[in-house]
């Protein structure tokens, strides 16, 4: 990206790929280990065992990722102000080893602040690995409006 984006710069309907992760056995297993310690996510064996018949992500790391790249390739590259949150999350598929995972990212809707010189950027964060969608999440960062740093 050029110069940082403000505001003004998104649209609905803007789309942005936004790189690539690859997931990894021994990554699956430090995040369960540090966050998430179900059996599913640390043990293969047990994990076969299981709905998801095989080691997988955790989805909260699996949102981790997705945020890594959205700030890696679009937030640290906009007057970013913080966000209002998470409004869906939604784990589709199982994120295995050997998994490489790359976020597309498209503009909802915009709308500026009513009284600060910021707006809020409704985005769709979807994150696929090989084969398919592996999860949907929707969020709404803060980004500064351009006349605000005038």
């Amino acid at each position: 990206m050029d110069s940082p984006k403000y505001f003004e710069d998104f649209h609905p309907g803007q789309k942005f790929l936004l790189g690539e992760y690859e997931l990894t056995k021994e990554k699956i297993l430090a995040f369960a280990r540090a966050f998430d310690p179900q059996a599913h996510h640390l043990d293969e064996d047990a994990a076969s065992r299981t709905l998801l018949e095989g080691l997988s992500a955790s989805g909260w790391q699996v949102g981790a990722i997705a945020m890594r790249l959205c700030a890696e390739h679009l937030l640290n590259h906009t007057h970013a102000a913080g966000g209002t949150g998470v409004e869906e999350c939604r784990w589709l598929k199982p994120a295995r080893p050997g998994d490489i995972l790359r976020l597309e990212v498209e503009i909802l809707a915009v709308s500026p602040h009513p009284r600060r010189p910021v707006g809020f950027v409704k985005m769709a964060w979807d994150l696929f690995n090989q084969r398919e969608k592996v999860a949907h999440i929707v969020t709404t960062p803060i980004i500064a409006r351009r006349d605000a740093a005038a």
